[in-house]
């Protein structure tokens, strides 16, 4: 790993939201006051879907205007369907709030085929960061959450995605659902500025303490390891309490 992880506890989820929210506020008016523009892969789940709607009721002067939206992952399903990355993001976030519409670049996931999904987002991103062959795109953020199996994005133990080293977006099969799932590979997720992984609960204690305490490269998510930016993790008292406190640990409830 090219730098070691910063991990931050919070108290409770809504802690972990808020500071999750000001981070991601000063990191867009930071990345807009220099370049003009901020750029976000977003996650699914339920720890991400919190941030999001506090995000969308926030008073901090978040530049809208200037926030460029991504997806890490898909569901290949229709973009009205419950299990719609996009819908979630939609109903918590964007639809509240003054994005652009053309500041937002949904996966096309109502495809029939998985795999042209996955090539039209791959020239959309090589589009949009105007992306020479062998290049992979830039993001200033990158948000994951973390699955009960060490998954991110749809990166999940043994699939194919894992060994991909040239492609920005796939279709992989998830043999446990039966599905494609569209995501990021991971040279891409692994040129962000910052990855910040957001995970609350007991449910995912066990897990957190494999992935950070565990070394190696058992799980997908272990496999995040920015070569010249930022990983972040963070997590509440309930998701981090099998963790072995090491130097590497900053435990606090307050805003970051």
């Amino acid at each position: 790993m090219t730098s070691t992880p910063e991990i931050w506890i919070f108290k409770t989820s809504n802690d972990l939201f808020t500071a999750a929210v000001a981070d991601f506020a000063k990191l867009a008016a930071d990345a807009v006051q220099k370049r003009g523009r901020f750029c976000v892969a977003l996650s699914g789940g339920s720890t991400p879907k919190g941030m999001f709607t506090l995000l969308a009721a926030s008073s901090a002067p978040i530049p809208w205007n200037g926030i460029y939206f991504f997806w890490g992952d898909e569901r290949h399903v229709p973009p009205a369907d419950p299990e719609s990355n996009y819908l979630m993001a939609y109903e918590a976030m964007l639809s509240k709030v003054q994005v652009p519409p053309q500041n937002i670049f949904r996966i096309l996931s109502e495809e029939r085929d998985p795999e042209l999904a996955a090539r039209q987002y791959e020239q959309t991103l090589i589009k949009f960061f105007g992306l020479y062959a062998g290049e992979f795109p830039r993001f200033d953020l990158a948000l994951l959450g973390l699955g009960p199996d060490g998954h991110t994005a749809s990166l999940f133990p043994d699939s194919t995605a894992l060994r991909e080293t040239k492609r920005l977006v796939v279709a992989n099969w998830v043999e446990k659902f039966k599905t494609h799932r569209i995501t990021l590979t991971l040279p891409v997720l692994n040129n962000a500025a910052v990855v910040e992984f957001l995970v609350s609960g007991n449910e995912k204690a066990g897990i957190v303490h494999q992935v950070l305490d565990g070394g190696g490269n058992q799980y997908p998510s272990q496999m995040i390891r920015p070569r010249e930016g930022r990983l972040v993790w963070l997590l509440d008292q309930a998701a981090a309490s099998e963790l072995s406190h090491g130097d590497q640990i900053r435990t606090t409830s307050n805003q970051r």
